[in-house]
């Protein structure tokens, strides 16, 4: 599939919902099809973030590491979400691990594409960096209440 027929995809995703169609066909020339297997890994903690992912169909979790070595699961993403924010701060490191629990179709967009389009057009960037503060805070309420299911409200 070309960048170019992925953009009704990507227009239909609610992350990007209100988006003009200038901005999609931009996102659009930074996408590919991609498919995880179950028990896949998509990224560890630490690695190079370079993208993030729609998720179109199947199942993904977001893990970490507890004190006896067994991952621990933050967040389960799946059909419409988004997976990964590491791609657009420095030092584009990885902070969580991923990984496929089915068969997972998904859209690649190359965070480094991605960042080029944002420095050339600061209001595309202010959009996307609205959208991902959002993700984010999301992820971290996540992991907060995550913890006090592990750990205990004090």
């Amino acid at each position: 599939m070309t960048p170019h027929g992925l953009e009704p995809y990507i227009k239909g995703h609610p992350f990007f919902e209100g988006l003009s169609d200038d901005y999609i066909s931009l996102i659009a020339g930074c996408a590919k099809n991609v498919v995880f297997e179950p028990d896949e890994v998509v990224f560890r903690l630490g690695d190079k973030a370079d993208e993030f992912y729609l998720i179109r169909n199947g199942h993904m979790t977001v893990e970490v590491y507890g004190q006896g070595g067994d991952p621990v699961t933050i967040q389960t993403v799946d059909d419409g979400d988004v997976l990964g924010w590491s791609w657009l701060f420095p030092p584009y490191k990885w902070q969580f691990d991923a990984r496929a629990l089915t068969v997972t179709r998904a859209l690649a967009l190359d965070g480094e594409c991605l960042r080029g389009k944002c420095e050339g057009d600061h209001d595309l960037g202010y959009e996307l960096m609205k959208r991902f503060s959002a993700l984010i805070t999301e992820r971290l309420t996540a992991t907060r209440i995550q913890l006090l299911d592990l750990y205990g409200n004090p």
